[in-house]
């Protein structure tokens, strides 16, 4: 797509570069949680278990009270095998969405930029909804990045729109 030229041609040139990355970093988290989820999947509980505590051992002998590390053995704990291949499968499905969308909004396939909007909103909306009953920074971070991507998107769509 070629950007405008004009007083406002560096704004829009910034605008459209932080689109692209925000974009290409969606697809890229998805690639992320398709390869996670496929992993969860076929891994057993004990695997991931062993895994958590040698990954976190050293940070518990340093503070027994660190939250993370603790959080984390937690959650492995109460896993089960049930709740390991629901999160096995969304991961996988979200992940494939995301990226098939990424690339569908990177290729200007127009019929995306809607649905890529669609997604993503009802994914910021669940995440603001988990917010309330369990914050985490991260999880608000990322929830804000995707806010910054719908608008992105939907900038992006508007001047596909304008030159219809």
């Amino acid at each position: 797509m070629q950007i405008p030229s004009g007083p406002n041609a560096k704004r829009e040139r910034i605008f459209h570069r932080l689109f692209q990355i925000g974009m290409w970093i969606k697809g890229f988290d998805g690639f992320i949680e398709t390869i996670g989820g496929i992993v969860l999947m076929s891994i057993s509980l004990d695997a991931i278990n062993r895994y958590v505590i040698e990954l976190t051992q050293k940070e518990i002998e340093e503070d027994s009270g660190d939250m993370i590390a603790n959080a984390l053995r937690h959650a492995v704990h109460r896993m089960t095998p049930g709740s390991k291949n629901i999160a096995g499968v969304y991961l996988v499905a979200n992940g494939v969405v995301k990226v098939f969308l990424a690339v569908g909004v990177l290729r200007g396939k127009f019929w995306c930029y809607p649905v890529a909007m669609i997604v993503i909103t009802v994914f910021v909306l669940l995440q603001s909804l988990r917010l309330c009953f369990h914050f985490s920074w991260p999880m608000l971070l990322g929830t804000l990045i995707d806010v910054a991507i719908v608008l992105l998107i939907w900038r992006e769509y508007r001047r596909h729109l304008a030159r219809i």
